[in-house]
Order: structure tokens, then C-alpha cells, then sequence
């Protein structure tokens, strides 16, 4: 299905499922798709809708230059569609998207927020935009894919060659992204103002410098719930979804 925004785009979106409203937000370089290992091990207890953000194919991916403010006001369509309330679901940029929108949107239940790139904001970032859209300008779709793994997901080296040249879409897509990151800021302080449930999830193994990240987070929401996946990183979803599954049920189930 398509759902309408306020601001006049459409975003392609899928629902499954009976039970409570989840909505489940992609990080960069996701789409559709990034829930698919999740989804079936939710959707007997859960109804969830998935979507791809703007700049993502086949939502609107002529958006301009886009802001986390997109990203909320894509969020809050969805949410309506669901009924109006919901719990919210991200993972990496999405987390940081559900973030911002626990500070402003109505209607949501509960945050899970999974290790979101807070760390890579600002003005700092402009070189890497312009480099990355060089890259994506002259068709280097994988210089473009490993630019943004080094210099703004900070992966080491040993799992650089693990990272491949995406769909031209799909890479669109993280120009857009990254140009959110590019006007916001790394002030962690700031998501102290949200006042629902939170679930701050993480991987066990992820790379620095999530895991300080994740406890200044910690810090700012002090009433959070939190859980490490033993012997997992960033791509938990995929490497562990019946871990993954099994933490979001549990902190779920206690804010139903």
C-alpha cells in the first residue's frame, strides 16, 4: 500500500499481523525488506507495519534535502494509518529517527531504540556528503557504500570487505540520510525529554564507539530498560533475528 504524508509524499508501506500496533523503522542502506527476518517471528502476537522511509524506493525518492524532520513527519503517516497509537521500533539511523520522535509525536507507546549512529552528526560531516555524492554522481556505488561504513558508521577494517556496492536506490537513499545527519547534532543530552517506555538495545560486539554511546544514552534516559544480545553487532537483525525477536516480545509484552 501507499500511505500519504502531510507534506505531500507517498511512502510504500506493508502491514501483517494481529495483534498490537508496531511500527518498524529501516536504517540506512534498508528498505522494505530490512525487517524480514523479524517480522515472522513477531507476527502472530503483533500487527506490524513496516515502510520505507523517504529517499527509499518505491516511497518518494526525489525529496530534496532531507531532515530528521522528514523522517518524524514520515513516522507520524504511518502511525495514523495504524490507528493513531503504536509502538516504535528502530534500528541504527531508524533508531535515531524514533528518537527525535519521542520528543514529539503523540501516539507513541513505547521506543526500542537499536544502537542508533548518534555519535555522526553535524557540521562535521559535510566533507563526507560531498565526497559521498562525488562518488554516487560518477557511479562508484561501492566507494560510495564504503565511504559511508568508514567515516560516518566508523566500521573497522576487518569488516570492510563484508560491505558490497548496493542498488543505486538503495544508495540514494543514504544520501539522503546522510544529509539529515549532516544538520543535526551529536547532543545526547537532548533525548532526556522522552517520557515513554524506552528499550535501549544493543549488540555485545558492536564497534566503538557504539558501546559508549549506548551508555550516555543510558545516561540521558536513566529510567530506559536495556539489553545486550550476547555475541552480537550492528547487523543483529539479520545474524540473530530469533534473538532480536525474543528481546522485543519481552519489553513489549510489559507495555501492551
Amino acid at each position: 500500500m501507499f500511505l500519504g504524508t502531510e507534506d505531500g509524499r507517498r511512502l510504500a508501506a506493508n502491514r501483517t499481523g494481529e495483534g498490537p500496533p508496531v511500527v518498524l523503522v529501516h536504517g540506512s542502506a534498508g528498505g522494505l525488506d530490512s525487517w524480514d527476518p523479524i517480522v515472522p517471528l513477531l507476527r502472530d502476537r503483533y500487527e506490524l507495519w513496516t515502510y520505507a522511509r523517504r529517499g527509499y524506493a518505491p516511497s518518494d525518492s526525489d525529496v530534496g534535502l532531507k531532515t530528521f524532520g522528514d523522517d518524524v513527519t514520515d513516522l507520524h503517516a504511518v502511525l495514523t494509518a495504524a490507528g493513531g497509537t503504536a509502538h516504535v521500533v528502530g534500528a541504527s539511523y531508524g533508531a535515531t529517527v524514533v528518537l527525535h520522535a519521542g520528543l514529539s509525536l503523540p501516539g507513541i507507546r513505547s521506543l526500542v531504540v537499536f544502537e542508533p549512529p548518534v555519535f555522526s552528526a553535524g557540521p562535521a560531516l559535510a566533507g563526507a556528503l560531498g565526497r559521498y555524492r562525488a562518488l554516487l554522481d560518477a557511479g562508484d556505488l561501492l566507494g560510495a557504500a564504503r565511504l559511508l561504513a568508514v567515516e560516518v558508521a566508523r566500521v573497522p577494517a576487518p569488516v570492510l570487505p563484508a560491505i558490497t556496492a548496493p542498488p543505486q536506490p538503495e544508495a540514494i537513499g543514504c544520501l539522503h540520510d546522510l544529509e539529515a545527519m549532516t544538520v543535526d547534532t551529536t547532543d545526547i543530552a537532548r533525548w532526556s525529554g522522552i517520557t515513554v517506555p524506552t528499550l535501549l538495545l544493543q549488540g555485545s560486539d558492536t564497534w566503538p564507539p557504539m558501546p559508549d554511546t549506548m551508555e550516555a544514552l543510558a545516561a540521558a534516559l536513566p529510567s530506559a530498560a536495556r539489553t545486550v544480545l550476547p555475541g552480537q553487532s550492528h547487523f543483529a537483525t539479520h545474524t540473530a533475528p530469533d534473538l532480536f525477536a525474543s528481546a522485543l516480545a519481552e519489553f513489549l509484552r510489559k507495555h501492551d
